[in-house]
């Protein structure tokens, strides 16, 4: 059996919570490759630096956590046309948590940890996910 792995998706608040509401992820604007890359039972967190793209208020929270189902990627039309991929997710219930909270306790936001942000999705560490997850489920 291999490892679940552990993700953060940079998307804004507004586009992750239509996501929460219907069980789902897309990465960088419905690209396949990054859903592709995320495997059944992988953890994916979303972290916001703002509340809404492309304009909205500066945010730099976690906004929302949960776990990767085995359904594959599959193509669904986006809120303002076009099509886009997607990823089912079992969301958790959560409580957004501004970065700045924990950065002093992951490994990831060591140094200038903005260029692996601009990625729009990238792996952490178990150890970065445990402290996440405690934070946003209060476990």
């Amino acid at each position: 059996m291999i490892a679940p792995r552990h993700w953060i998706g940079v998307v804004s608040r507004e586009h992750v919570m239509i996501g929460v509401e219907g069980g789902f992820a897309m990465l960088n604007h419905g690209k396949l490759a990054p859903v592709k890359r995320l495997g059944a039972g992988d953890t994916l967190i979303f972290y916001s630096p703002k509340t809404s793209y492309p304009d909205g208020q500066p945010l730099k929270a976690f906004t929302a956590i949960g776990t990767v189902t085995d359904k594959p990627p599959y193509e669904a039309e986006m809120r303002f046309g076009g099509t886009g991929f997607r990823r089912d997710i079992d969301w958790l219930q959560a409580t957004e948590t501004p970065v700045a909270s924990l950065s002093e306790g992951l490994e990831f936001t060591k140094g200038n940890w903005g260029m692996l942000a601009r990625r729009g999705c990238f792996e952490i560490s178990e150890a970065d996910a445990q402290l996440i997850r405690a934070a946003m489920t209060k476990d």
